[in-house]
Formats: C-alpha cells, structure tokens, sequence
C-alpha cells in the first residue's frame, strides 16, 4: 500500500479519533477480516445481519492492527477507533486518495465489467499486464463496493497498472465504483441475463453497464464487444476513442482486435490469431495458444488483449502473457482428471443463462472429442439453480434444459428449486427421461454420479454461488466408486438416490 500515516487516514476521513495508540504509524494494507489482519493493518469494522465487525475490534488490534475504522468507539486503551458515520464509505473515501497518489507517478486503471467473463478476463488482463510493469489485480471477484476499494488499496507507489472489476446490483452502482478507481480503459464485455430480476430488463443492465463507459475520460479508451449489440451501442455513450473487439471476425471498426483462425483440442483449450488494426491502418498479428478451456474464453483473452492494446502493451507480450495464462480464480471451468481418465469440469462459482449454455457448448465439444478415442464415453451436467432471474426463472430452466438437449448431453442431474423446469426442458428436447435425475438439494447429487462413471467420461458442474455445488464438484473428482454404495455394472439410475441410501 502506498505509505500514509494513521493520522493522515484519519485527516482525509474527516473521522473522530478514539483511544490511544501511534497516530504518526504507517498503515501497510487494509482488512475487513480480523482474521486477516497482519502488523500495521488497517481494520475496517463492517455492520452486517449476522455479524458485527466492531465486535472484533480488540481482536484486530491484538493482531498487529494500527488502527480501526468504526461507526463507534470500540477501544480506548488498545488502539485507536477513526470513527466515521459510514465505514463503507469510508473505505471507498481512502481507496480513491491512494487511486490519486498513485496517479501522480504514472498509475493506469483499466475497470471491467460485463454480465458474465468479468473475472476470467480480468485474471487474464492481469497476466499480460504484469508483463509490462507492477500490476495490482482482484482476488477471486472482488468487484462490489467493498472489493473495489480493498483491491485499490493494494497499490504502492510503483504500481503501473490497477485492474478493477465492476460488478452492479443496480443502476448507479458501476458509476459509484468508477468514482473510487477512475478507469483510464474501460472494457464491457457482454450484456446478458444474469440479475435481470433485479434490473427487470436487458435494457436496464445495458444502462448500468454502460455508467462504466460514460466514466472513461476523453484522452482514455473504451473497449467494447462488437458483436453484442447492447454494447457496441455504448460507443455513443463515451467521449473517448473506441477499440472494438470480436471472437468471430473482423469487425468493420478502425481500432479492432479480433481472433482469426480458431481451432481446439480435445480439451477445449484454443488457438486462434489474435490480430490488430488502427486508425492509421497498421495491422499486427501473433498466434496464441490458450491453457484454458472453452470457446468462450476465445473472447474472454480478445477482450484482455484489447485493453491491453489501450495501454500500449506490444502484441507479441500479449500473445505470451495469453498462452501462459492459467486459472487464477477458482471454481470457473476448472478441469480435473481422474485416475481413471475421468474429467470434471468444476464451473460451480456462478451460473446464468449465458454462461450455462456457454459451459455445455464446451462440455459437449469435450465429449465429442473423447468419443472419437471412447464411443461409449458419456457426458454428464450435474446442473443447479440459475439465481436473480426474477419472474423469467422457470422458462429459463426450460431453456437452457432444452439446448442440453440441443448439444446432446447425455445425463443430467438437476438440482435446487428449477430442477424439474429444467429437466422437463431436456426430456421435450430429446434427453431420455430415464437418463435425469431431479434433486431438491445437493445432497446426494454426486451419489447419482460417481458410482456410474466409466473411462472417458466427462462431467460439468454449474450452477449460481448460492447453490455451493463446488463441493459436489470435488466429491466426483476425488471420491471413488468403491466409497459409495456401487452399482457398477447396472442400468444408470432413473431417479434420486434416497435419502435412507445416501452413498456419500
């Protein structure tokens, strides 16, 4: 964290100082977890339904903690309390002043969001980025009014670049989150359904996405996705100049960065020719070979390479950083290979309907691939409950059941509340009623999986954060058949396991 001294922290909050201790001590990061808290920690105490953070404040400063920002005096022999009205706000007050210090000495922010990709590309963004200097980027999505600021932060003096993502629980939300890290590049990616039951349109997520574009400055650059309608539309909403970026073509735009020649392996994983024009007409090209599975993060690694075009990054630092890329956030397709040659796709941090289709696609491309050295090989979508999609949930399910089918997935195993609107779609698209399997809860959902794998199958798990299903995830690719009660050898099961027979 750049350097800045408790009593400064406590100046630029306007916040009344309570209790003793070292005013003129460095602060050296900031933490809203006590568990977390390390020798000059700042500790934000947060309110919240179930837990309080002011009642961890002696604890924080047991823990090394120089000071704690409160909405109340907590301490007044152990450390000192800056208390302010709003400890939120607080933080986002403080994350923008180390933003701005960091401005002075070169710092370039570039934010991005979307419905769905945020995070993959931002892992990817930052494995170029670093490249090319200092990079500070979000651990997992911090991309809410609390990750933001806590990623900024993170930044100290010779940071070159801050990658923050910007997620919206409602219109105003990415704006307010631009005015903590004002971005010097602005990249939106898509603009889908997830949480149109909280905006109720695509149209007002569009709104909202767009606040992200109205903040990048006149001598800045916006990143948009050509080939979503809502959000090359954006492009009337920025002063500044336009990259546009494609995973299909070449857009009919000056300023684009597209992919050309897309093939795939049997795991999905991609290469494709990334390739560059301007203004000035200059085209550029390199090859790319990505470690990561699936079509979509084809757009996912454009995306990144566009925004780091904006920044002056040289293709062929961009083609490197792409193809060594790896996984940096945990439970986004994730593959795991069995001893028995089994794979499992662990994709169970986050599901809507656009990434759910997307993750079968791949799924499906995975299967196909394996049948060509296994005819039996079979796949599986281990399937749980798309979230925040309002009154459009059930003919969701219906939806994305039937373009399973479409795709020709073999089994399904629905779970959660839409389990049946999501089976009735597979089995009107074609599915065998026989071959899914309908649960309310996760909990024997990996019993109705790991006993009937064979060599060469291939198995997704998706679905939305509530839902958990990460830990069915890992029962598949780290539990035998010989731990549960095996049927090895038998028809696959039409229906649950029962509870009285749970195998896990």
């Amino acid at each position: 964290m750049i350097a800045v001294s408790v009593a400064e922290v406590a100046q630029l909050l306007g916040a009344r100082v309570v209790g003793s201790g070292d005013l003129t001590a460095d602060v050296l990061g900031v933490v809203i977890d006590s568990r977390a808290v390390q020798a000059g920690s700042l500790f934000v105490a947060l309110g919240g339904e179930r837990v309080d953070g002011h009642d961890f404040v002696e604890g924080a400063f047991g823990g090394g903690a120089v000071a704690a920002i409160t909405q109340r005096p907590v301490s007044t022999h152990t450390g000192p309390c800056l208390v302010v009205d709003d400890p939120v706000l607080a933080l986002g007050r403080l994350a923008r002043a180390v933003v701005d210090r960091a401005a002075v000495g070169g710092l370039s922010v570039l934010a991005i969001t979307g419905s769905q990709g945020k995070t993959s590309t931002k892992d990817l963004l930052a494995q170029i980025l670093e490249q090319a200097g200092p990079t500070v980027a979000p651990a997992g999505n911090l991309n809410n009014e609390l990750g933001v600021p806590l990623t900024a932060c993170r930044i100290d003096a010779g940071t070159r670049f801050l990658v923050s993502e910007m997620g919206a629980r409602g219109v105003g939300h990415i704006a307010y989150l631009c005015r903590l890290t004002p971005p010097r590049v602005g990249v939106v990616l898509n603009v889908g359904h997830a949480h149109v039951g909280e905006f109720g349109s695509q149209q007002a997520i569009a709104r909202a996405k767009g606040e992200l574009i109205e903040a990048v400055p006149a001598d800045g650059v916006a990143v948009l996705n050509v080939d979503d309608p809502l959000v090359w539309a954006m492009r009337d909403r920025t002063r500044a100049p336009v990259i546009a970026f494609s995973g299909l073509g070449r857009p009919a735009w000056p300023s684009a960065v597209w992919a050309s020649g897309v093939t795939s392996d049997a795991l999905g994983r991609h290469r494709f020719t990334v390739e560059v024009t301007d203004v000035e007409e200059a085209h550029s090209r390199a090859e790319v070979e990505l470690g990561l599975s699936g079509r979509h993060h084809v757009v996912n690694a454009i995306a990144a390479a566009a925004a780091a075009v904006a920044v002056g990054v040289d293709l062929t630092s961009i083609a490197v950083g792409l193809s060594n890329a790896t996984l940096r956030s945990r439970s986004r397709m994730e593959i795991h290979r069995r001893a028995d040659d089994v794979i499992v796709i662990n994709d169970a941090y986050n599901a809507n309907p656009d990434s759910a289709r997307a993750a079968l696609d791949t799924l499906s491309q995975l299967g196909r691939a394996r049948r060509r050295e296994n005819a039996g090989a079979t796949t599986w979508a281990v399937l749980g409950d798309m979230l925040e999609l309002g009154g459009t949930a059930a003919d969701e399910h219906v939806r994305l059941g039937r373009h399973l089918a479409t795709v020709a997935i073999d089994r399904l195993v629905a779970v959660g509340e839409f389990a049946p609107e999501l089976a009735r779609g597979a089995v009107t698209g074609g599915v065998a009623d026989d071959h899914v399997v309908v649960l309310t809860d996760k909990t024997t959902a990996a019993g109705n999986v790991v006993p009937y794998l064979q060599p060469g199958d291939t198995v997704l798990v998706k679905a939305s954060r509530g839902l958990a299903l990460e830990t069915v995830a890992e029962e598949i690719w780290t539990v035998s058949a010989h731990d549960h009660q095996t049927r090895r050898g038998h028809d696959h099961p039409s229906g649950p396991v029962p509870e009285s027979e749970d195998p896990a």
